[in-house]
């Protein structure tokens, strides 16, 4: 078969998005230059890759296949290239880091610290949820995640870099925000805007509330930190949140941080490889640079919890 690496990474690209248009666009081609690519695939595998079902693309049988020797052949074209830069050193070469969406509130300080160190490395961002950063993991697409805690058992390596602590936000006009050392039940009474099942965030406060036989009050249920800051700072009840994801709401005195006994809860934010996974030397670096530098880089999370802190769990 006569298949080139250019046909397997449009391919790749297509099946990933399931839309050649925004496989087009992240490739920087036009949609009929995709669409050839694929066919020229297909014509040479001698099997259909795709097949369509009203507007949506699916992967054949033959497609799956395909898709798992693609980014097989893709991960050691990258090994090559983490060769060459490791024989280079590490001024050079690419990083690929992929981030839980509330750490995109302090990742681009950290990756801004690391440029400054390594001006050569190219680095490729990408914010997603908790669930999508462990299938990335899982297909070997990037070097490294930040994340909460990792499960224990996908063969991941994490190494905890700097405290996550989890507050309860309220307006700030909350009669509540001129309370000291407010009791657990006096917050269980209290409705509260929470993330969605599976989130790291939701799986703490569950725990938290076992830990302590309590039971919080879900009157709604949010994807994300900024939606969940949005609606309390409307009224619709408290809010769990990352301390790191805070600073401009309290600087606009958008939201305070209420002061509840045995909170903040402490978590900590994790680098994460997989389990056996040779990283590059920039890959390296960034996780050396996270563990030494992240709590110099980015101290605010920590002394806006502190502020109001009593003892953490």
């Amino acid at each position: 078969m006569n298949i080139t690496l250019r046909q397997l990474k449009v391919f790749e690209a297509v099946a990933r998005h399931a839309s050649y248009t925004r496989a087009a666009e992240e490739l920087h081609l036009t949609q009929p230059a995709v669409s050839i690519q694929v066919k020229s695939l297909e014509e040479a595998v001698g099997l259909a890759l795709f097949e369509q079902f009203g507007k949506q693309i699916y992967l054949t049988t033959a497609g799956e296949e395909i898709l798992r020797y693609s980014r097989g052949i893709a991960a050691q074209i990258d090994e090559i290239g983490d060769v060459v830069a490791r024989l280079k050193g590490v001024s050079r070469g690419s990083l690929y880091v992929a981030v839980a969406t509330t750490a995109n509130y302090f990742i681009t300080h950290l990756l801004a610290a690391f440029h400054r160190e390594f001006p050569e490395v190219s680095i490729n961002l990408s914010v997603t949820n908790r669930q999508a950063l462990l299938t990335q993991l899982a297909e070997n697409r990037v070097d490294l995640v930040v994340m909460g805690e990792p499960p224990p058992d996908q063969g991941l390596a994490g190494t905890a870099f700097m405290d996550n602590p989890l507050v309860v936000v309220a307006p700030p006009d909350h009669p509540l925000g001129q309370r000291k050392r407010i009791p657990l039940k006096t917050i269980a009474k209290q409705p509260f805007v929470v993330r969605e099942e599976g989130s790291g965030t939701r799986a703490a406060m569950t725990r938290f509330a076992r830990r302590h036989q309590i039971a919080f009050t879900p009157a709604m249920v949010m994807t994300s930190n900024e939606a969940i800051k949005q609606a309390v700072g409307a009224g619709l009840g408290l809010g769990l949140v990352s301390a790191h994801t805070l600073e401009l709401d309290l600087y606009a005195e958008r939201l305070q941080i209420l002061d509840v006994a045995h909170f903040p809860i402490m978590r900590e934010w994790y680098v994460v490889n997989r389990e056996g996974k040779r990283l590059s030397p920039a890959a390296e670096a960034f996780k050396q640079f996270l563990v030494d530098h992240a709590d110099t880089v980015w101290p605010t999370a920590t002394k806006a919890a502190g502020a109001v802190a009593g003892e953490s769990d």
